[in-house]
C-alpha cells in the first residue's frame, strides 16, 4: 500500500512539474531534467511511468486540459453564456490556455487524443441536436458554432502584446462583450 501511494504521489509530482513546464516552454522547449528536478523525481521514473516525453505531454494535456474544459459547464440552451463561463476561465487558468496554444501549435496534425475528441463530441451533438430542433441557428455547422464560441471566448487572451496594452476594458467588460457577441452570433 506504501508503495502505491509512493508512485501515486511520484506521478502527481511528475504531472504538476511537466504541466508548468509544457506550459511555460512547449513541447520542444520543455526539458525532461528540468520536469525531474522539480518533481523530485529522477529521469527514468518519467520514462518508466509514462513513457517518452511527447507521451509525457499527452498525458499532462489531457488531464489539464480536459479538466479545464470539463468544468465549465455546458449548456446548449445558453451558449452565450457558456462563453463567458469559459472566457472566466481563460482569466482564472492561464496554464491551461498555454497548454492549448503549445498543443495547437506543435501538434497541429497529430493524432487525435480520445479525451479531447469524447469531450469535443458532447458538445457537438448537443449543438446538432439543438439546431435539429430549432432551437440553435443552422447557419453554422455544429463545429463552425463551437469553434467560433470558443475563438470569441478566447479572443482577449490572442491579443498582441502592443494591443493588450492600449486596452482599458476591465476583465468583467470584456466577459460582457464576450456573452453580447455569441449572442449577437446567434441571433443574426
Amino acid at each position: 500500500m506504501t508503495q502505491t501511494r509512493d508512485a501515486d504521489a511520484t506521478r502527481a509530482r511528475i504531472m504538476e512539474a511537466a504541466a508548468a513546464e509544457f506550459s511555460e516552454f512547449g513541447i520542444a522547449g520543455a526539458r525532461v531534467d528540468r520536469i525531474a528536478k522539480h518533481a523530485s523525481a529522477n529521469k527514468a521514473m518519467i520514462y518508466r511511468y509514462f513513457g517518452n516525453k511527447d507521451e509525457l505531454f499527452d498525458a499532462v494535456f489531457s488531464a489539464q486540459v480536459v479538466s479545464f474544459v470539463e468544468t465549465v459547464q455546458f449548456d446548449v440552451g445558453d451558449i452565450a453564456g457558456y462563453a463567458g463561463r469559459l472566457f472566466e476561465s481563460y482569466q482564472t487558468h492561464p496554464r491551461a490556455l498555454r497548454l492549448m496554444h503549445w498543443y495547437q501549435l506543435e501538434r497541429p496534425e497529430t493524432t487525435s487524443l480520445d479525451a479531447i475528441v469524447e469531450s469535443n463530441n458532447r458538445k457537438l451533438d448537443a449543438i446538432a441536436t439543438a439546431q435539429l430542433a430549432g432551437a440553435l441557428p443552422e447557419r453554422y455547422s455544429a463545429v463552425e458554432l463551437l469553434a467560433l464560441v470558443r475563438g470569441i471566448a478566447m479572443s482577449w487572451d490572442n491579443l498582441t502584446p502592443e494591443l493588450h496594452r492600449a486596452t482599458t476594458a476591465s476583465p468583467e467588460r470584456r466577459r460582457e462583450l464576450v456573452v453580447e457577441a455569441v449572442q449577437r452570433l446567434l441571433d443574426a
